[in-house]
């Protein structure tokens, strides 16, 4: 049995020019194929799984998709100015050339994942939907560039012009040139001949060349990419070559071990499904940053790791995303404006329905990898990701938009995630979880969602009046429509502290006297908080709310400290802080923040 994609073409074939015009067509045909999934692998997929034979049929729909996408390009970009550089024409029977000699390599090419950031970031510039101060030019192009690294791959004799970006010329999947004296915007020469390449006169492997870095394990190679102009997933990059590639070969090789030995299946699909990855700076510790993109199906975006284990969660989280991404290119799971917002609890900001539903896909491989690492960080990322993901689907699951499709895929995500909840874990690990997850709700209501003044004046007026608090299912007011807001820093700054105090004792201690050196935001009421010295804690967060300086942070660091000091208050705080601030604000002085804290959780 299989499942038929609504997104397909046929398989392809040798692109072929034709008088009339730049396109791409396949050979004559009675009729287009649908791309279809096995059944196995249309229900793995809806599980959050698939292996190397569910990702190897994904692979085969992305490159149709990625023939869709560079022919509507083509097709665009007919009657568009070439600048300096040759007509696209020429670019064409270059990569034709190409594809004569090795089909196989030039397929790889074109499906390599900054091309298609490439031609879908050209398609919206010559639609008008997307702006770069960059000349139209350099990015039509790019075309020569990628049949140049085609010629280059197969041996081809060659000459041709290609853009130079800021100085460089650059060769997808190969790497780039410097070329000096150069204006931002210019072209350059690429040639070959008798087996010496050139660019601009400078041979291919001398010291003007930077080539890519191949990350190897045993069983898997990726591409270190530093250098394709289209690889940063939302717009042009300029060229920055890594100076630390050794680090990221010295970590891949243990990351790709722990992948192995933690689930063979994940490992052999994300082998089959991975090309590169894209470096970025180093980020705070325990706070890296990843991105993906369905333009580009195959590459993650991440910061340098901290370890090898950190390296593993980020490849396996956002192949999460390639995975759901592709699958999206066959079938549809929603239908929404993105006009609706939603709590995503891995997030400072809240998200459109699609961006919860690729939200939640990725974190549950993330609990997945984590449920297997037995260490006390390990569990504490379990536990946690575990709550958060499934509280997630359960928002995700009862919004409006999803269709029957998208519904029975938050169905059996929750299906396999719910018994992981029962599942034990070290009770300080538990805790510590428990705290993250409350800090993350609680921080993010009081940030984006805004009691109704007409709730916040019934509420005063029964505090002056000596009567209980408006109960919260007696309101008329339904819940506040989430809107955006500037948190002043990451939520996750506790949850950041915790991580330290679990995973790295002495370093904790270290940075007991000033923690925001070393975690951005960080206070000293924070440490007292995580380490359980919740009087000290409570008294400071009470203080800082006295001199005025009551942020959200504050408030619901003070509603921590208060449940762990089993006062009441902490429940009404953390239930619904951004009432207890407004109330707090329109009462003017006359209830302390903990009075206002336990008369809501009086009445929630």
């Amino acid at each position: 049995m299989t499942r038929s994609g609504t997104t397909s073409t046929a398989p392809p074939h040798p692109p072929q020019q034709q008088r009339t015009g730049l396109s791409m067509h396949q050979t004559a045909r009675p009729h287009a194929l649908s791309h279809v999934l096995p059944s196995q692998s249309f229900e793995e997929l809806l599980g959050g799984g698939g292996g190397p034979a569910t990702v190897d049929s994904l692979r085969v729909s992305e490159w149709s998709w990625r023939l869709l996408v560079v022919r509507a390009l083509l097709d665009s970009a007919a009657t568009a100015p070439a600048g300096p550089l040759p007509p696209l024409a020429d670019g064409w029977t270059l990569l034709s050339r190409a594809w004569a000699v090795s089909k196989e390599a030039v397929e790889d090419l074109l499906a390599y994942p900054a091309v298609g950031v490439w031609a879908a970031h050209t398609l919206r510039r010559l639609r008008g939907t997307a702006q770069d101060d960059a000349p139209l030019w350099t990015d039509t192009g790019h075309l020569h560039a990628i049949a140049a690294a085609a010629a280059v791959r197969v041996g081809l004799e060659f000459r041709t012009d290609v853009p130079v970006r800021h100085g460089w010329v650059v060769l997808p999947a190969l790497g780039a040139m410097r070329v000096p004296g150069r204006a931002d915007w210019d072209v350059a020469e690429v040639s070959a001949c008798a087996g010496s390449v050139r660019i601009a006169g400078h041979r291919l492997g001398g010291p003007h060349w930077h080539a890519l870095t191949e990350l190897r394990a045993d069983g898997c190679t990726l591409l270190l990419d530093d250098t394709d102009p289209y690889r940063d997933l939302r717009k042009p990059a300029t060229v920055e070559p890594v100076d630390a590639a050794a680090e990221w070969q010295e970590l891949f090789a243990p990351a790709w071990d722990i992948l192995r030995r933690t689930d063979t299946e994940v490992a052999g699909a994300l082998a089959g499904g991975m090309v590169s990855v894209v470096p970025r700076p180093r980020t705070e510790r325990f706070r890296p940053h990843s991105a993906s993109s369905g333009d580009a199906f195959g590459t993650a975006l991440a910061s340098a790791p901290d370890d090898a284990e950190q390296f593993a969660s980020t490849l396996v989280h956002e192949f999460q995303h390639n995975k759901l991404s592709a699958f999206m290119h066959l079938f549809t799971l929603y239908d929404d404006q993105g006009t609706r917002l939603h709590y995503a609890p891995w997030r400072d900001d809240p998200r459109p329905l699609g961006g919860l539903l690729q939200g939640v896909y990725a974190f549950f491989g993330v609990t997945a990898f984590w449920r297997r690492r037995g260490h006390a960080l390990g569990q504490f990322e379990f536990a946690l990701w575990r709550s958060q993901t499934a509280y997630a689907l359960r928002a995700v699951g009862s919004a409006d938009g999803l269709n029957d499709l998208g519904r029975r895929l938050v169905a059996e995500l929750t299906r396999r995630i719910e018994p992981w909840l029962d599942e034990p874990v070290d009770a300080r690990v538990r805790a510590a979880a428990a705290l993250a997850v409350a800090d993350h709700r609680a921080t993010w209501r009081a940030y984006h969602l805004r009691p109704a003044q007409g709730t916040v004046h019934a509420h005063a007026a029964a505090w002056a009046d000596g009567n209980p608090l408006p109960r919260a299912t007696d309101e008329a007011e339904p819940e506040p429509v989430p809107v955006p807001g500037s948190p002043a820093r990451g939520i996750d700054t506790r949850a950041v502290l915790l991580r330290w105090l679990l995973a790295d004792p002495e370093g904790f201690a270290a940075l007991r006297d000033d923690p925001g050196a070393v975690v951005a935001g960080a206070r000293p009421e924070d440490i007292a908080l995580v380490e359980g010295r919740t009087g000290e804690a409570l008294g400071a967060f009470r203080a800082r709310i006295d001199r005025g300086e009551g942020d959200p942070e504050t408030w619901v660091g003070l509603g921590l400290a208060a449940r762990a000091a089993e006062d009441p208050a902490g429940d009404g705080l953390l239930a619904r802080p951004e009432l207890a601030m407004a109330l707090h604000t329109e009462l003017d002085g006359q209830a302390g923040p903990l009075e206002v804290g336990r008369a809501l959780a009086d009445r929630t």
